[in-house]
């Protein structure tokens, strides 16, 4: 078994809804730093692939808002997937690293913000509990292992 798929579902298991958005913005910001290095040996099909996973995470991120009642919080949320989705989008299109480090680097400020939710021991109201998913360890996706 591979060492890293074990570890990220050792990882959920049992995890705190902050600590599953946690690991979800892990593993987005991970694809597409390796989407970056598929585009810079011109992996198409890897690239691809990364970058697909990704928007499928942040669907997931998405998907799993409480708009009632994460008010503005949510909203807010809501739009930020909506416009790294987009900027996926055009970087794929446009076969752009420029594109993609920028969404990284958007992500990764949002990431530093749950880290500091979960650090201060804050459940943010914006999000529902999503279930424990086989999302993050495999890289893979199911609307059945999660709860909105």
């Amino acid at each position: 078994m591979d060492p890293k798929f074990s570890y990220r579902a050792v990882a959920i298991q049992g995890a705190s809804p902050v600590k599953l958005v946690i690991c979800l913005y892990e593993q987005a910001i991970e694809d597409l730093r390796q989407a970056v290095i598929a585009l810079e040996k011109g992996e198409i099909e890897a690239r691809t692939r990364k970058i697909n996973h990704a928007i499928m995470v942040l669907g997931q991120l998405q998907g799993s808002l409480d708009m009632q009642r994460g008010g503005e919080v949510a909203r807010n949320l809501e739009h930020f997937y909506a416009m790294v989705r987009a900027g996926l989008c055009q970087a794929q299109l446009k076969q752009s690293t420029t594109i993609l480090e920028q969404q990284i680097s958007h992500l990764v400020s949002i990431y530093e913000a749950w880290l500091e939710v979960e650090r201060i021991g804050a459940k943010p109201s914006s999000q529902s509990e999503p279930g424990a998913s086989s999302l993050v360890a495999s890289g893979e996706t199911s609307s059945a292992d999660w709860s909105a």
